[in-house]
């Protein structure tokens, strides 16, 4: 791999893999696990992306309206 790479969030689908890899080998997967860690935080991420401020939209200028006669 070459250049440089940002930290990655830990998702829910990394965490579904890393859960059903560990199972499929016979390692624990209960609390305290890493998978269970894992999970916990792919689960925090989820939340802070779900609660993180959305920009403003750019959604077109109302048009004025002209006044009634």
């Amino acid at each position: 791999m070459s250049g440089k790479r940002g930290p990655t969030k830990t998702t829910q689908a990394d965490a579904s893999r890393i859960q059903s890899a560990q199972a499929r080998n016979g390692q624990d997967t209960g609390k305290g696990a890493f998978s269970a860690r894992v999970q916990s935080a792919a689960a925090k991420n989820a939340n802070a992306a779900a609660a993180a401020p959305k920009p403003p939209s750019k959604a077109a200028p109302a048009t004025p309206t002209s006044p009634k006669k």
